[in-house]
């Protein structure tokens, strides 16, 4: 007999014994009113119209309206479709919602969804830019904005937040999350949540959230898009499924299950993912969406025919079916051969109507149908210039030696690089109903920001000139076209242009399509043509700054060591040139910090900051051979998280704890002054890190805990305060019960994870 899997078998003990807080609630007069709603309405829905909820076909659109294929406006008149996605615009949306509430014999409303990512029109940074800013209030502003151009362009639903953690740069998909720690994720999953919720989901301007991708979704191995995970319960409840737990305790609408399996089974066919946890132990009340053909691609998974794997999901958890038509072609069939009950049917219809009737969707079909609204609220010059701030908070400098930045604002610039005068690749990859035309370059940027700049422009070099990369971002609308000058004679160009000039400003990346969804890199370099201009513009001696744009961490090592100045400033959007300029002259000081390692190699992948100890570490400097390290590189990493420059200063004095013994109950504060010390305001986002030396699990070397971002003027000193209390030092032990342990503890205040001061505290029983 093969034996369970010992800590699931925990797991599910505990999941019996833990009442649901959903259970716990009281039902609301408002909820009575909706349950008896629901409950008429589905008394007269047939099998066949339940299952209908089910189903979300892709309907694309074009000027004319929706573009309707293989039958889906008779399934909306026969009610055998619950939402569409891809299709926005008031007049679209409601010819759709027209036909189901003329056509159709009960009249439901469809939902509407789309990748409404990082902006809908108006586009912010990605999702990976945004989370540098550590700014929860500016992060949730995205969302609000985003939420109020989309419900005006006729959307009631987004596919985000993406809270996966995601400690491997490889995977494209990185870029569409908020990086490596699951404090931080689950701060900026609420602030998102909130952000296209509002308070209530009757409001005019709100859209249902989903969390994604639920779940384990950025561990994939080799950082290959859609993967298998393998991990252990420990290591899930601590490190990879806070943030879905805390974007769920927000309120969140809907989940996505992810692609990956997960102790051996899929997400997409999970009972103990999409039931006992999500449902069971977390209280989640709102549906379950299946990626893109997750259920239909259960099949190669290897768990059944579509019959079979279709049954298996909704059984599972998954109440809905992304564009397969597994549920509405197959579950008729099933219920016959009961290998599904009626029962598990209506609960998931359920919840799709109740997602409906909390949108207003029954008393008003048509609430995000209003042309008026869509010219007032999208690209409006309030969103651009909510955009702008936002990019400038997101970027990050990563290295000025000698002050060279800020630049003169009447220097004489070589303004050089592919992405130098580009717009098609500054609103970044999931820009789904972004229009890069809109969007604002680099050069644009600067001739607004400094009108006394003297700049030389040279391109210098193709984006990319790999011919195999390059056939697979054209084949997905990259729209790279090569330059009709040699790849000798774009440098050649670009060193005479950089000799005339008093200092090189040069552009660099990747182009906004090898980031996202099914873009996995195996080398982080610059591509070799961009690499080899960098290096030809060095050899001018000539001082360089070096502009980055990309999705992802990259290999900078050989950049760090040779080029005086970095900014990263990742895929800033609609605004990213105006945002970058600003920054580039001094009228914006960088505030960002990283939120994702930075490698030297790709060897060090996965490379996190909160990891584990080993028995034999090594102290970076030995040369003992024995020790957890690499023969051929430093163990450590080129920035680590949390790091970020500033054109200023800062001055952390030693850590004050006000005690150093800690009861249940009580708390300690801990204190920190900072000044700023150079010659600019500036942002600075104060770091609180805490290590549990020892634990009856191994623990972490620290884990964040806290931050508070704060303004300094030139020369003022701030007093920062934190609270430590016994839940900041809670974690899930072997037992899978989340309790903290007395002992010694460090507690670590610093600029980034790395650069820190330290004191030591003790839990007492």
């Amino acid at each position: 007999m093969k034996r369970p899997n010992l800590l699931f078998f925990l797991a599910a003990i505990f999941l019996a014994n833990t009442v649901s807080a959903q259970q716990k609630k009281a039902v609301s007069a408002a909820d009575q009113m909706m349950n008896t709603f629901i409950t008429n309405l589905m008394s007269q829905m047939t099998p066949d119209e339940k299952i209908g909820q089910l189903n979300l076909p892709a309907v694309g659109f074009d000027v004319t309206g929706p573009v309707l294929s293989e039958g889906v406006d008779e399934k909306i008149e026969k009610g055998l479709v619950g939402g569409v996605f891809n299709t926005f615009t008031p007049q679209a949306v409601e010819k759709l919602q027209k036909l189901v509430m003329t056509k159709s014999r009960l009249k439901i409303p469809l939902l509407f969804g789309y990748d409404v990512i990082h902006g809908h029109k108006t586009i912010f940074p990605i999702p990976l830019g945004l989370s540098t800013s550590w700014d929860l209030d500016l992060i949730e502003k995205s969302a609000r904005i985003a939420a109020r151009e989309a419900s005006a362009d006729g959307l009631n639903w987004t596919f985000s937040p993406m809270v996966d953690i995601a400690r491997d740069a490889r995977w494209g998909r990185i870029s569409e999350g908020s990086g490596e720690d699951p404090y931080l994720g689950g701060l900026i999953g609420v602030a998102m949540v909130k952000g296209y919720q509002t308070n209530s989901l009757s409001n005019k301007d709100a859209i249902l959230a989903c969390i994604k991708h639920f779940a384990l979704y950025g561990a994939a191995e080799a950082g290959r898009d859609y993967n298998t995970t393998d991990m252990s319960l420990i290591k899930m409840y601590n490190e990879y499924l806070p943030p879905y737990k805390a974007a769920v305790d927000a309120g969140a609408a809907s989940v996505m299950a992810s692609f990956n399996d997960i102790n051996g089974t899929p997400a997409t066919a999970n009972r103990w993912l999409l039931t006992d946890l999500l449902r069971k132990q977390w209280g989640f009340n709102g549906f379950v969406v299946s990626d893109y053909t997750g259920i239909n691609e259960l099949v190669p998974h290897g768990l059944g025919d579509l019959k079979t794997v279709s049954a298996k999901a909704l059984t599972a958890g998954t109440d809905m079916d992304m564009v397969g038509e597994g549920f509405l072609t197959t579950l008729k069939q099933s219920l016959q051969e009961k290998a599904i009950t009626i029962s598990t049917i209506d609960l998931a219809c359920r919840r799709m109507l109740e997602a409906k009737y909390k949108l207003g969707l029954f008393a008003d079909p048509y609430k995000y149908v209003n042309e008026e609204r869509a010219k007032t609220e999208i690209l409006s010059q309030q969103n651009r210039f909510d955009a702008k701030n936002i990019a400038e908070a997101s970027m990050v400098l990563l290295k000025n030696d000698n002050q060279l930045l800020p630049l003169k604002k009447n220097a004489k610039i070589a303004l050089i690089g592919p992405l130098a005068d580009d717009k098609r690749n500054m609103i970044g990859n999931w820009s789904a109903a972004g229009d890069w035309k809109k969007a604002i370059g680099v050069m644009e940027g600067l001739k607004k920001a400094a009108p006394d700049l003297d700049i030389i422009y040279a391109k210098g070099a193709n984006l990319v000139d790999d011919p195999a990369i390059l056939k697979q971002i054209n084949a997905n609308g990259a729209d790279i076209v090569a330059d009709e000058k040699s790849a000798d004679k774009l440098i050649s160009d670009a060193v005479s242009a950089a000799n005339k000039a008093e200092i090189a400003v040069v552009v660099l990346g990747e182009s906004a399509l090898m980031g996202g969804e099914a873009t996995s890199r195996t080398n982080l370099d610059l591509l070799p043509n961009q690499k080899a201009l960098l290096k030809a513009l060095t050899a001018t001696g000539k001082p360089i700054v070096l502009v980055l744009m990309n999705s992802r961490p990259l290999t900078l090592e050989w950049e760090d060591s040779n080029v005086p100045a970095i900014l990263e400033t990742w895929f800033g959007g609609t605004e990213a040139g105006n945002a970058i300029a600003d920054i580039l002259v001094g009228n914006y000081n960088p505030s960002g910090k990283l939120t994702t390692t930075f490698p030297r190699s790709v060897g060090q992948i996965p490379i996190y900051y909160n990891h584990k100890n080993t028995g034999r570490p090594y102290d970076g400097v030995s040369n003992e051979k024995y020790k957890s390290r690499y023969i051929d590189s430093s163990n450590d990493p080129l920035y680590p998280f949390g790091y970020g420059l500033s054109y200023t200063t800062f001055q952390y004095s030693p850590v004050q704890l006000n005690k150093v013994n800690l009861k249940s109950g009580q708390t300690i504060q801990a204190s920190v002054d900072i000044q700023n010390t150079g010659n600019f305001d500036g942002q600075e986002v104060v770091q609180l890190y805490i290590q549990d030396i020892y634990g009856s699990i191994t623990r972490p070397v620290k884990e964040l805990k806290g931050f508070q971002k704060i303004s300094l003027k030139k020369g003022e000193t701030k007093h920062v305060t934190f609270t430590i209390d016994e839940n900041m030092l809670k974690f899930y032990n072997s037992a899978l019960k989340f309790a903290a342990e007395p002992g010694d503890f460090n507690l670590f205040i610093g600029g980034n994870s790395r650069d820190v001061s330290t004191v030591k505290f003790s839990l007492l029983k």
